[in-house]
């Protein structure tokens, strides 16, 4: 399901006017693109602000939407002595910042036709070998909306079972790096709050997990809920 959201509710059941919205009443006077490329091409564009203004240039660079996956497990499930929650990340090298990066499990939705949580669980399946039975909605972003259509949604994957080994994905290229790990969910929080981490997807789905959790799981919202997705991505 992708159309527009229309609206939110607060925590009281009250209806809130916060919600970014699709705006369809500017003039898109012309649009050339001028790249092209596996992940992302490059439109060169003028839209008119307003009736009667000169259109102004836009430079777009035309991504793959994007998901994330927390996959969290707890009490007698969680590796943790204390049964603390935890989380499952992985360590990439990322070229275009020459770091590694601590991140969740993530991937383009660049299959035709498939649903967004089906991408997310594939994912989760091809990077760390697990499936879950339990799908939610934690939170979506723009990447950076100012240049780039790519938007993102974060899932929270839970009820979590190692996948058997003739059924996993052999990791190629830098997934061949990939070392599946858990991690403690407050001393994630901590990395993110001290600066220590970098990955959008990671900092943000760490921050609404630990705030969904405060909140005792009541405002999630189903693995198919509405999503602002831009309607120029690939």
């Amino acid at each position: 399901m992708d159309q527009p959201v229309t609206g939110t509710r607060r925590s009281d059941g009250s209806e809130s006017s916060l919600a970014d919205k699709r705006e369809t009443g500017r003039e898109l006077v012309s649009s050339e693109r001028v790249w092209s490329g596996p992940i992302f091409a490059v439109d060169a564009d003028h839209v008119r602000l307003a009736p009667g203004q000169e259109p102004v240039a836009r430079q777009v660079v035309v991504h793959y939407d994007a998901v994330a996956v927390i996959a969290m497990r707890e009490g007698p499930d969680s590796s943790q002595a204390d049964g603390a929650p935890e989380i499952l990340m992985i360590r990439q090298y990322r070229h275009p910042v020459r770091a590694c990066l601590w991140e969740i499990p993530a991937g383009l939705l660049d299959v035709p036709g498939e649903a967004p949580a089906v991408a997310a669980a594939r994912e989760l399946a091809e990077e760390t070998d697990y499936v879950a039975a339990t799908w939610n909605t934690l939170a979506e972003f723009y990447a950076s909306p100012g240049f780039t259509t790519e938007g993102a949604r974060i899932f929270l994957a839970q009820d979590l079972s190692l996948l058997p080994e003739e059924r996993r994905t052999p990791r190629e290229a830098e997934e061949a790096e990939f070392v599946p790990t858990w991690v403690r969910l407050d001393e994630v929080l901590d990395a993110v709050m001290d600066g220590r981490l970098h990955n959008p997807s990671t900092v943000l789905g760490v921050l609404a997990t630990a705030q969904a959790r405060a909140r005792g799981w009541t405002e999630l919202r189903p693995a198919d809920a509405p999503w602002l997705r831009s309607p120029e991505s690939l």
